[in-house]
């Protein structure tokens, strides 16, 4: 039996990848409901620097965070930031990403 989160997050996959009849389809749905739903821009911590995270944004395979730090911008795959604590509102779809990538 499936726990309640992990109940939730299927949910909201599901909700994101309704009319989605591939993969590339699908995280084009997730990655509207992350851009929907997530406050940015926020600030983390990313290999001991804080970075402002600006967008999200899409790229042929992947759902990235544009960060930036003074004049510097770097993407960084969705998948591997790091999130602060307490996370921004809207990261339980960052959650709903992850889980519907390690499937």
């Amino acid at each position: 039996m499936a726990s309640k989160r992990t109940a939730a997050l299927e949910a909201m996959i599901e909700e994101a990848t309704v009319d989605a009849y591939n993969d590339d389809e699908q995280l084009t749905g997730l990655y509207t409901m992350i851009e929907d739903h997530l406050a940015v821009p926020f600030t983390t911590t990313v290999l001991g620097a804080e970075v402002t995270v600006r967008k999200i944004d899409l790229t042929a395979d992947s759902i990235v965070a544009i960060c930036s730090r003074g004049r510097d911008r770097q993407r960084i795959d969705l998948l591997d930031l790091p999130l602060p604590t307490p996370p921004p509102d809207g990261a339980e779809w960052i959650d709903a990403h992850r889980h519907w990538a390690g499937r």
